[in-house]
């Protein structure tokens, strides 16, 4: 366990939103559809991108700065509707998740997907993207009743697959990845290509560290 990867674990738990896929563009897309019927100025992709990962509720409440009100909850709906019909208009696995897959699995590796994403639009993804097959499981925000960083979603994970946490890794982009993987007694793995800055990921403290696809591959692979 003091080696400086983690190929000795037996499932990894990945992240989907600037994890496995980039979806910022389909994602703020969605919103400025939803802003442009509402007779609102759109957001800059990476203003939006900056809102995601707490589920779609906390990404409206930020990109409208409003909560619990009449346009909010019409901003919601609308988003809804407009990012169900366009989420695989731009979004793809970023280059070399793929093969990371197929290799992991090869491996005789547990993986999951646990993502705060409704599990409507996370399945649509992974169904559409033609890697359901890879997966063991696929979980989304609805799954529970606690999104990350609650270790809900985890522990969840744990339970259905029947892995130790011991032997677990979440792999994520955020740092509520890093946060729920610590409540649930597993080990985190950040990687600093997605959405979330790599100095903020450091700041959190994850347990590894990967800047980009090749050094994730190493540290989750072994041989």
């Amino acid at each position: 366990m003091d080696r400086h990867d983690c190929a000795w674990a037996e499932l990894y738990l990945f992240d989907l939103d600037g994890t496995l896929a980039d979806t910022k563009r389909d994602l703020s897309d969605a919103v400025n559809r939803t802003f442009e019927e509402l007779g609102l100025a759109p957001l800059p992709v990476d203003v939006v991108a900056g809102y995601v990962g707490d589920g779609i509720r906390k990404l409206i409440a930020r990109a409208l700065g409003e909560n619990d009100t009449p346009r909010y909850r019409d901003a919601v709906a609308r988003f809804r509707e407009h990012y169900l019909a366009h989420l695989l208009d731009t979004t793809r696995f970023y280059p070399g998740i793929e093969p990371l897959l197929t290799r992991l699995a090869r491996d005789g590796k547990k993986l999951a997907v646990v993502t705060n994403k409704p599990i409507e639009y996370t399945d649509k993804i992974i169904d559409g993207l033609g890697v359901r097959g890879r997966f063991d499981l696929v979980i989304g925000s609805d799954t529970t009743t606690r999104l990350k960083p609650d270790p809900q979603l985890l522990q969840y994970a744990l339970e259905k697959t029947g892995a130790p946490a011991a032997r677990t890794v979440m792999v994520g982009d955020g740092v509520n990845d890093i946060v729920a993987a610590r409540a649930a007694a597993v080990r985190s793995c950040a990687v600093g290509f997605g959405l979330t800055p790599p100095d903020v990921l450091r700041r959190a403290e994850p347990d590894y560290f990967c800047l980009d696809m090749d050094e994730l591959t190493r540290c989750l692979c072994s041989g």
